[in-house]
């Protein structure tokens, strides 16, 4: 149903206002747009038991399978579009002044933001000088005012921030492959990246690394305005605040995210029931932390939670409420024992949308 809305109104040809093609900038944006509120329609439809076939109404667990396979479906249709918009801002952005600012994630990368803010200055410091050696005919000797006590503290700057950006890709890269960081690359780079964490929520350390760093830059600035003929006199106190601030960012990359972890597996049981073994066919609850790590809350991401039970691999269903999804968040799971898993002591294992697994639980699953 969401491939059908999104599609719907396509024009002829051309690339108009309503176009939702895919094949051009304004296009791919447009049906990525189209396709999300053919989504939220569909889940909140579904949410408030609209649309479910009227054979599967008695059976909640028939119904819950139907309805999560209805939105799979449709969150990679939505996924499929947004793939499509990321290729297309690919096309106009990765190749030009932005994309060395884009990181391994596809998000605008906080540390080569600032980095690439302070090499402008120092170049623009450099170049300064220079222009004015070049309008004076070598009669008068600006660059003397490059030598290396006029601008120590910038200097001291600028690789600091450059060394933190290198310094910041490696720890990130060491921590996912050491299985202690959760990363879900992003659709496409945003300016929002700059101050926010992957699931989009302000972040502190990157707030007040750009607000310290860019009121250092502007001090520079008005330094060079109004002494061009040597490096910017930085003071030393400012610098000193800059590499207080470089610092907090840093021990934040270093401390953020963690391990998915399964605290506990339980027999669900709803209003009604008797208490009981976990039997085949019945739900179980996983209760843990981090099933749900930042940038993986979208439909399609959500999607590829997996649940290993014994040998068998269990997709958790997409359970819609009314703005979201009841199932699964980032701290409970809730899914079917499959008939396929044999009776006795079974492990439990959770796999989230980063590819990450968690620790194993073992529970017993009674015959009958």
């Amino acid at each position: 149903m969401a491939v059908e809305t999104a599609r719907d109104g396509l024009p002829e040809g051309g690339h108009g206002g309503s176009c939702s093609c895919g094949a051009c900038p304004y296009g791919a944006r447009e049906g990525h747009r189209r396709a999300v509120a053919a989504f939220i329609r569909r889940r909140e439809e579904l949410a408030a038991g609209q649309g479910v076939p009227g054979a599967l109404v008695h059976s909640a667990g028939a119904s819950r399978q139907w309805v999560a396979d209805e939105l799979t479906r449709s969150a990679r249709t939505v996924a499929e579009f947004g793939r499509a918009e990321g290729r297309m801002w690919q096309r106009r952005g990765r190749g030009g002044f932005l994309g060395p600012l884009v990181g391994d994630d596809n998000r605008l990368s906080t540390s080569r933001a600032v980095a690439a803010l302070w090499t402008l200055v120092a170049v623009a410091a450099v170049l300064v000088p220079a222009g004015r050696l070049a309008v004076s005919g070598g009669r008068s000797r600006p660059l003397d005012g490059l030598r290396i006590g006029h601008g120590a503290a910038l200097l001291t700057v600028v690789a600091l921030s450059c060394l933190l950006s290198v310094a910041v890709t490696a720890v990130v890269r060491q921590r996912v492959r050491a299985k202690r960081l959760q990363k879900v690359a992003a659709a496409r780079p945003r300016i929002r990246d700059l101050v926010s964490d992957d699931g989009g929520r302000g972040s502190f350390a990157d707030v007040q690394y750009l607000l310290v760093t860019g009121a250092a830059a502007v001090v520079a600035a008005v330094l060079l305005v109004r002494e061009p003929q040597r490096l910017p006199a930085l003071p030393w106190t400012v610098a000193v605040l800059v590499a207080v601030s470089a610092a907090t960012y840093l021990a934040a990359v270093w401390s953020e995210g963690g391990r998915p972890v399964v605290l506990s597996v339980v027999r669900s049981r709803e209003a009604g029931d008797l208490d009981g073994p976990i039997r085949r066919g019945e739900d179980i609850e996983i209760r843990g932390s981090g099933f749900v790590p930042p940038g993986a809350a979208t439909p399609e991401a959500l999607a590829r939670v997996v649940v290993r039970i014994g040998a068998v691999h269990v997709n958790v269903p997409l359970v819609p409420v009314a703005g979201g999804f009841g199932n699964p968040t980032d701290a409970v799971l809730t899914v079917p024992v499959p008939a396929e898993v044999e009776p006795g002591r079974v492990d439990v294992q959770v796999i989230t949308a980063a590819g990450a697994e968690t620790n194993r639980c073992t529970i017993d699953v009674a015959d009958g």
